[in-house]
């Protein structure tokens, strides 16, 4: 079961990113209310491609809990039945978690095909959690590990549903945001743990001290930028143009901007100090190089109008930087000899 396991836990690492990256998708979209109930779609476990299938129908045989869109109030079946000829006002209940009624086919799709991820991804998670008990007798606490993740993944699916409920309270959009990144770090802890032949970095006190702060100024960095994601939501939803969108920006937005200057000084001076102490720490490049792609990122969208596809690059980058360093630090545990 222990070649599984490995296999199963980077499975679902790469799942949970996609999951990432579809929720940046769905928020770039426009998609998040797509699918206005959970954990079904209007009612359907596959959703419907046309709004037709979501009005009333004579005739149609509807099961419990299905929906339709009637006078822009969405509509609930008390029962299964079968219309009749008329609409009957007995047999539906407002929708009562909140108003919105909008159908529109491809925002249904995204989120639905985000939901699907994320189910795939808690799925891969059970299974590593089962693979985990081949490590009964030597790492017992690689058990209670994948099922703390199972857990968590259990608190993402309950989250999804209270933000679509709340339409879209960025409080629990950013709750949901560092759910995942706590997810991030205890399946790459697994994954590092099940390593057999283990990455061992020369040990520099310094470095490490510098290493520790720069994955909480990451931290710190996706939480200013979650709250200006916010701010912009807000402005691009009165249908402003993309010019308008950071017009008058937050005082986040400036924080955000000026920190993200201590962000690349601090991992460029781990950068040098790898290369001249010779650390081997490879992947301190490709911390630098996210970094410097992240920021062009950032650039694009502040003088170029936010071009298509750049808020979910600059939300994806970013846990692709805080996981890379999370895995560095594992990596760092492993001393070999002080410096």
């Amino acid at each position: 079961m222990k070649k599984y396991f490995s296999k199963t836990a980077k499975i679902a690492l790469v799942l949970v990113y996609l999951v990432i990256f579809a929720g940046a998708f769905v928020r770039l979209t426009g998609s998040g209310m797509g699918c206005p109930d959970w954990p079904k779609c209007f009612g359907y476990y596959i959703p419907p491609t046309e709004k037709q299938e979501l009005l009333f129908t004579a005739g149609k045989e509807y099961n419990k809990g299905q929906v339709i869109i009637k006078d822009e109030t969405l509509l609930v079946a008390r029962k299964d039945f079968v219309a009749q000829s008329k609409f009957s006002t007995p047999d539906w209940e407002k929708y009562a978690k909140h108003d919105y009624a909008i159908f529109n086919p491809l925002h249904t799709w995204v989120e639905y095909i985000n939901r699907l991820l994320g189910a795939l991804a808690g799925v891969f998670c059970l299974l590593t959690f089962i693979f985990s008990f081949s490590y009964w007798k030597e790492q017992r606490k690689l058990i209670f590990i994948a099922f703390f993740i199972c857990l968590l993944m259990g608190f993402q699916a309950w989250l999804g549903k209270t933000v679509v409920d709340s339409v879209l309270s960025p409080i629990k959009i950013t709750t949901h945001m560092l759910a995942a990144l706590l997810i991030i770090s205890f399946q790459l802890y697994l994954i590092h743990q099940a390593q057999k032949n283990k990455s061992i970095l020369l040990f520099d006190a310094t470095f490490t001290k510098i290493l520790y702060l720069t994955i909480v100024l990451t931290i710190f960095q996706v939480l200013l930028g979650t709250s200006v994601r916010e701010h912009v939501d807000e402005i691009s939803e009165t249908g402003a143009p993309k010019i308008f969108w950071l017009q008058n920006p937050s005082l986040s937005f400036y924080i955000h901007r000026s920190f993200s200057i201590i962000v690349l000084l601090a991992n460029f001076y781990l950068f040098f100090r790898n290369r001249k102490l010779q650390l081997h720490c490879k992947k301190i490049n490709w911390i630098v190089f996210l970094i410097f792609i992240e920021i062009l990122s950032g650039i694009m969208m502040y003088y170029l109008d936010f071009p298509f596809g750049t808020q979910t690059i600059h939300i994806v980058l970013a846990t692709l930087l805080f996981g890379v360093q999370f895995y560095v630090i594992l990596e760092n545990s492993r001393k070999k000899r002080i410096i």
